[in-house]
């Protein structure tokens, strides 16, 4: 059934749809002859090797592991020989050990693949570890630790707002995978006693909106048609964070340094839910993912499922690769709060659901100017924060004026600089101002 948006977030920006792959059906990447595998994904604890160079492994084996609760293990998205393990670079600036495989071309899958039953919370949390699954295109945070959450949960929120442009691979899941995401969501709602779901989707998206409340009405048990509502939401960025998208689908908040569970709220992304309903299914945990290709300097832009380690410069190939190099930005995700990258044969990563291709003339940031005091960026902001004091403390060094400010509330959505007419750098303010404000601690 549909629902009627509960509450407006405050602040926000309206960006560019740009969305032309929102009709192109999702095609497989053709099997790349490497993937670089790094051995941390996620947030949390980083993994470590279960397998040795020069050895042969399996698509969907585990490869490395981590014997802390906040972490996830990695399995090969291909079958093949390790060719060898050493440390990586990533765009974060993080530097991790990571396998290189070996593509046999065969994808010989584990013996032991099967269909994965559960019958209690122990066995669903145990599930989705094996699943390997972590926030699809967010912050990377381990889907059983969310479903390990003690505080008493009622609600169910589903993010399928994918607010940012170009990005279309959430869209492209609740069009292709319909009943498989509403499966996944009954399976975690019934071994979790939640008594609601809410779909939270936004308006520019009414195919995928009629999509899920059909495949909602199919449902056999009538009281699935109480027990889970289609949301529709007008569109503003950044719907899908998920403070936003509780309060906009509940009109619960969420306080700063709490997680969504104190105000009794799961929130999975669409693609999180659907993946983990497939691996019960299948018994196939996280080896592959949608991304989207798009911008103004990509030859072909399309929606792909490409195995997990495939190099940038893979995908790009397949594309038919940049219209210009000089000047050019790729970015894995969105425009807003995508990581430019600086090396194309670094890979894919778990939370990885775009690239985007920016031409020199849509990439070139505008000369910075003086601040002229208008307020847009605080009326912008839907953390309550004011990003030109927070500025203003970086530049003294203050830290414990940047710990008043909140410094460490920013989400880093960027909808302060998007707005800003003198064209500040203010998320990088942002995130130089935490690390001033941590390293005060």
């Amino acid at each position: 059934m549909l629902a009627q948006m509960m509450e407006k977030f405050k602040g926000g920006v309206s960006v560019p749809h740009h969305k032309p792959t929102a009709t192109m059906a999702t095609v497989p990447l053709p099997a790349p002859k490497l993937v670089v595998i790094p051995l941390q994904q996620h947030i949390g604890a980083p993994c470590q090797p279960l397998v040795k160079a020069k050895e042969l492994v399996q698509v969907g084996q585990v490869i490395a592991d981590s014997s802390a609760f906040v972490s996830a293990p990695i399995h090969a998205s291909v079958s093949g020989k390790i060719k060898h393990i050493k440390p990586i670079l990533l765009a974060n600036g993080k530097r991790i050990d990571a396998f290189t495989i070996e593509n046999d071309g065969n994808d010989t899958p584990i013996a032991e693949m099967g269909s994965v039953t559960i019958t209690n919370k122990k066995e669903l949390i145990q599930a989705a570890r094996d699943s390997g699954l972590v926030g699809i295109g967010g912050a990377g945070f381990p889907l059983h630790v969310k479903l390990a959450a003690k505080e008493p949960l009622d609600t169910l929120v589903i993010n399928g707002a994918e607010c940012e442009s170009y990005i279309t691979s959430d869209y492209r899941e609740a069009i292709e995978n319909t009943d498989r995401i509403i499966t996944g969501m009954l399976t975690v709602m019934d071994q979790l006693q939640i008594k609601t779901g809410i779909i939270g989707i936004e308006d520019n998206k009414p195919q995928a909106i009629t999509a899920l409340a059909e495949a909602v009405n199919r449902q056999p048990d009538l009281n699935t048609h109480q027990r889970i509502k289609v949301m529709k939401l007008p569109t503003r960025y950044p719907q899908g964070a998920e403070k936003m998208l509780i309060y906009a689908t509940t009109g619960r908040k969420v306080a700063p340094g709490e997680l969504p569970a104190s105000v009794g709220c799961l929130i999975l992304n669409i693609s999180t839910v659907s993946l983990f309903q497939h691996y019960l299914d299948t018994g196939m945990p996280l080896t592959e993912k949608r991304i989207t290709v798009d911008g103004d300097n990509i030859v072909e832009s399309k929606n792909l499922r490409v195995p997990i380690g495939t190099p940038i410069e893979d995908i790009l190939t397949f594309c038919g690769g940049l219209k210009e190099a000089a000047g050019a930005k790729i970015i894995l995700g969105g425009p807003m709060m995508g990581i430019a990258q600086f090396d194309l044969t670094l890979p894919i990563t778990k939370q990885t659901n775009a690239i985007t291709c920016l031409s020199a003339k849509t990439a070139t940031q505008p000369q910075e100017m003086p601040c002229i005091r208008c307020g847009r960026c605080t009326r912008s902001c839907p953390m309550n924060l004011l990003p030109l004091e927070i500025e203003r403390a970086l530049k003294n060094k203050d830290a414990q004026s940047l710990k008043e400010h909140h410094v460490a509330a920013c989400m880093e959505c960027g909808c302060c600089a998007f707005v800003c007419p003198s064209n500040r750098r203010l998320v990088q303010y942002m995130r130089e101002g935490k690390v001033i404000e941590r390293g005060a601690q």
